[in-house]
Parts: C-alpha cells; sequence; structure tokens
C-alpha cells in the first residue's frame, strides 16, 4: 500500500484529534514534560520500542525532564502522512503512563 502526502485540510482535522501536537514546517510535532530525567528516558525507550514496531520512525529529543518528537514521512519527500498520525497516536496512548503532559 503506497502512501500519500495528506492534504493541509486533513492534516487540521487530525490535529485538532491530538491535543498538544502542532504542524512545525513540514513535521508534526510535540513536546512532553515529565517528572524526572529518568521518566523522560524511560519513555523515549517506549517510543523507540513503538516506532521499530510500526516501521516509522520520528526524531526523538531527551531533554532533563523533556521529550521532543518531530515526525513526517520521507519516503514521500518528507512530507506529513498517516503513518505520522498513527505513531503520533501511539505515542499519546502511551504516554500518560509515563507521567507526562
Amino acid at each position: 500500500m503506497a502512501v500519500e502526502p495528506l492534504e493541509p485540510r486533513e492534516i487540521a482535522e487530525r490535529l485538532a484529534e491530538l491535543p498538544g501536537w502542532s504542524l512545525e514546517g513540514d513535521r508534526l510535532a510535540r513536546t512532553y514534560r515529565l517528572g524526572t530525567h529518568f521518566a523522560a528516558t524511560a519513555m523515549v525507550v517506549h517510543i523507540a520500542q513503538v516506532q521499530e514496531e510500526l516501521g516509522h520512525h520520528s526524531d526523538l529529543t531527551l531533554g532533563y525532564n523533556t521529550v521532543a518528537l518531530t515526525v513526517n514521512t520521507h519516503s514521500v519527500g518528507g512530507a506529513v502522512t498517516v503513518l505520522d498520525f498513527g505513531l503520533a497516536r501511539r505515542v499519546e496512548e502511551l504516554a500518560p503512563g509515563h507521567g507526562a503532559s
């Protein structure tokens, strides 16, 4: 199944269902705050596991008590696709278990 870039309207509609996520240039983006550096590190490892499962990867930045993600789909020239929103939803599902806000 070939993946196609989403139209701006589709991106806006899907973003409305993901509070905290935004479009920054050609990427979906979100930063989470956590209670400790260890909690942030654990969340990065959990996200990495999900990315391997999906075969779709974001750029992750680990801060002292933050985790930042940006994601787009390289195979379609760096555009936003349904794959990016699938990853974003999975990260949203796991974030509360790490105490992320």
